[in-house]
């Protein structure tokens, strides 16, 4: 189901069946469980007595707990909707013919930076009665004090609760704050609330006020016959006021909150609001000693902050619908766009909250990539910084100076001063900083490639500071050894100057840096180019300073300079080497290739274009002489009249293969408004070869673009990603066809993956990184299919 919660500061999932069924408040870690507690519960009175009474999950228990109570839902009198970030659940219930409409919102909307960062969720009910008298509709809102892991909950103890009553503007708010020490250092709390009506009845005060129960051994509520259940619920939770004594060992402990409205005949009631927030705003990687403050601790923090979010989301949630609609609806009233579509692009961004993903605050002191603090840099040092910026101009582009390792030295002294500036910069200290991972399974922090478009036009501060941070990451390094898996090679963890594959696993105990370690393999020719190439629009759409920019393309020409060492011939256009050196790390390339070849081009165009911006017109030119004999070089090696072969590889039977992604670079030149460097009929050749065969030769067309194909219509199997179907490089595909004016190419190619992942798989909420035709999946809960938004760009710019 569509998560819960902002970005940054953890998320829950509440399931389509109803129930609260994932948790991930501690980064990157992720507990599939489904607390017996958490429930919505409704009761119906007609005349002083209860008709009616159900726990809104078709989900039951399969023991003794509360097996009192009125499980397993009908599911087919109950329909769900997902669009995020908003749900909706519509209950039928046929018996006292009400209808029940439980709308789910979440603060998630481009362009803004602070409500976007709240761990919250507001669950808005409809009551609609369609009988011929009046009813009492009352919805409980029952919350367990943790998160499902049934192992922790057997030992923890020192859970309490307690209750709240805030005003927030002409609304009351009341509800209950229940504290957890489950996490080692890491305290949270879970808050559930409700807002109280001034023309609500006084029994019906009294019940919307803050109420408490606790659960022993999880068997409250077994001694009661089902008819009296809801009296007692309200009873018992009016007997405790104030804060709750500290659970023992193994003690469940929960919370409910209740809120009711008179409906008339063939009428609607008034809304009932509930709210739920997580607070866990210190966090901590692995180990490491370092603590870090979440972004929403900004505006609210102290052991009262659970109970003002919760206030604050009821009485802001309309102005976040108001902006969710003014961002959606010019989409989804277009009629022109298939609604599977319009389902995929907002579905597919689940990922950007429930992707491990941190937003944390900066402290005013500077940080090392270790996390530690450098104190100030001298004013000496700074004036050197001032005093030869163009001294790294002149070591990355003057072939004198190439082999010097003296110029080599001091650029990368400078440029060690430079990352300084970047991080104390007043800009990253106001928006903090930003991270998710590569999967919910692989736990690698900031692989930012074909996510890249979603956040350049939606979130640009935060796409820009991924650029800051990984060109800080750049210049670290790590000595420690490691064995590499790809090849049993022994060597370092991190080498200085290449860009890393990633900055860490959030569980390490080396994550020091951002609380996360860097990891990666030396020189990735995707990585030295790829998430480069929309700086310039970024930059632009951030008001970031120009000198700033001029800071991060000291790097990026660093990078270049690095990455031209494989270009062994001398041609301007780099080789690969055999090994697991780009993005398809299980399909190995050598040589020139269409994939790393294209995105060197776009590289190398997009530096041409920086220079041009700054008015750099030496680096300029340069850049262009090394461009057009790139370009020249790619064309002679890989176009073979049809399409760019894979490689330069001796084995003709892997090297002519058609690759699915053989127009990448491409692609991030056309999403980020830079001129083409290919030309247009080879490119659009290219598409069309791939549609023909990687499209509509795999289950006719019906499940996206396999990664490679033989030019006589057969898979290839020469490795365990070359016959594999990729979720995000499908999107990308799709998109790049869109600029090239494909547009019936480009859907058809990307409804295939959708439907194959979110309708026969039902992998809704969790697409994978790849599926294969045998119906199996890798991966699950992926950043790649992010890329759906390039799609969407393109469409965008052919309307302009």
């Amino acid at each position: 189901g569509v998560p819960l919660g902002g970005i940054g500061g953890g998320t829950i999932n509440r399931g389509w069946q109803g129930d609260f069924c994932k948790w991930q408040l501690k980064p990157g870690i992720y507990t599939f469980g489904s607390p017996l507690a958490d429930q919505f519960i409704v009761s119906i009175r007609r005349h002083n007595t209860t008709i009616y009474q159900q726990v809104l999950s078709t989900k039951a228990p399969t023991g003794e707990p509360l097996r009192s109570w009125n499980w397993k839902y009908c599911g087919s009198y109950a329909y769900y909707h997902g669009l995020y970030p908003r749900a909706w659940t519509v209950y039928d219930l046929q018996g006292p013919k009400v209808v029940l409409t439980c709308r789910q919102i979440s603060p998630v909307f481009p362009h803004e930076y602070k409500d976007t960062s709240l761990p919250t969720a507001v669950f808005s009910w409809d009551v609609e009665n369609n009988g011929n008298e009046e009813v009492e509709v009352t919805i409980v809102m029952s919350m367990e004090n943790g998160i499902g892991n049934a192992i922790e909950q057997k030992t923890i103890s020192g859970l309490w609760n307690e209750p709240f009553t805030n005003a927030e503007g002409d609304n009351k708010v009341s509800g209950i704050t229940m504290h957890n020490t489950m996490y080692k250092d890491m305290p949270f709390t879970l808050t559930v609330g409700a807002t109280a009506k001034v023309n609500i009845s006084l029994y019906q005060k009294c019940v919307h006020s803050v109420k408490h129960i606790r659960f022993i051994s999880s068997k409250l509520f077994s001694k009661f016959p089902q008819k009296k259940l809801f009296t007692f619920f309200i009873k018992s939770c009016l007997k405790l006021s104030g804060k709750s004594a500290p659970s023992s060992a193994g003690e469940h402990t929960a919370c409910a909150v209740a809120a009711s409205c008179i409906v008339k005949p063939k009428s609607m009631g008034e809304t009932l609001d509930f709210s739920l927030v997580w607070d866990m705003p210190q966090i901590h990687f692995g180990d490491a000693g370092k603590h870090y403050r979440r972004r929403y601790s900004r505006w609210f923090n102290g052991s009262n902050a659970g109970a003002s979010i919760a206030s604050y989301a009821l009485h802001t949630y309309p102005e976040w619908e108001k902006k969710i609609d003014d961002w959606q609806n010019p989409i989804l009233d277009n009629q022109q766009l298939p609604d599977w579509y319009k389902s995929a692009l907002f579905n597919e961004l689940y990922y950007i909250t429930d992707g491990g993903t941190v937003w944390l605050e900066v402290d005013g002191k500077s940080e090392t990539a270790n996390g530690n603090s450098n104190g100030v840099v001298p004013d000496s040092v700074r004036q050197m910084q001032l005093n030869n910026k163009q001294l790294i101009f002149d070591y990355v582009y003057n072939k004198k100076v190439y082999h010097t390792l003296m110029y080599v030295l001091n650029g990368l002294k400078y440029l060690f001063y430079f990352r300084e500036e970047i991080q104390n910069s007043d800009f990253l200290k106001e928006y903090g900083k930003f991270a998710y991972l590569e999967g919910q399974e692989y736990k690698l922090v900031w692989v930012h490639v074909y996510s890249l478009v979603i956040y350049g036009i939606g979130f640009p501060v935060l796409c820009f500071k991924v650029y800051v941070f990984l060109s800080a990451s750049i210049l670290h390094s790590n000595p420690t050894q490691r064995k590499y898996l790809m090849d049993g090679m022994i060597a370092p963890a991190k080498t200085p100057n290449v860009v890393p594959h990633d900055v860490g696993c959030p569980v390490d105990d080396c994550c020091k840096r951002l609380g996360l370690g860097v990891k990666g393999v030396e020189a990735l020719f995707d990585d030295g180019a790829r998430w480069k190439l929309s700086m310039l629009v970024t930059t632009l759409a951030c008001g970031i300073s120009k000198a700033v920019t001029v800071v991060l393309l000291l790097v990026f020409n660093l990078i270049l300079f690095i990455l031209m060492r494989h270009d062994e011939d001398n041609d301007g256009l780099i080789e690969n080497s055999g090994a697991a050196d780009q993005t398809f790390d299980g399909w190995c390339v050598t040589g020139p290739s269409a994939y790393c070849g294209g995105l060197w081009l776009a590289a190398l165009r997009c530096m041409e274009a920086a220079a041009e911006l700054l008015g750099h017109k030496e680096d300029e030119v340069k850049y262009h002489e090394l461009l057009v004999r790139a370009t020249q070089a790619y064309q002679d090696r890989l176009w073979n009249g049809e399409y760019f072969n894979y490689d330069c590889s001796p084995n003709t039977n892997h090297s002519t293969s058609v690759m699915a992604d053989q127009c990448a670079g491409q692609w991030f030149l056309l999403a980020s408004g830079i001129s083409d460097v290919l030309p247009d009929d080879r490119v659009k050749s290219a598409l069309h070869k791939v549609f023909s065969l990687n499209v509509e030769k795999y289950h006719g067309g019906s499940h996206g673009a396999v990664n490679g194909m033989r030019p006589h219509g057969v898979v290839d199997n020469s490795s365990v990603q070359s016959n594999e179907v990729w979720t995000g490089v499908t999107y990308a595909l799709a998109a790049t066809m869109i600029h090239k004016g494909m547009l019936k190419e480009g859907f058809r190619t990307a409804s295939g993956i959708y439907r194959s992942c979110w309708q026969r798989y039902g992998m809704a909420f969790q697409t994978p990184e790849a599926v294969r035709r045998n119906h199996t999946f890798r991966s699950l809960a992926y950043m790649r299919p992010l890329s759906i938004w390039g799609m969407q760009h393109a469409l965008e710019n052919l309307d302009q």
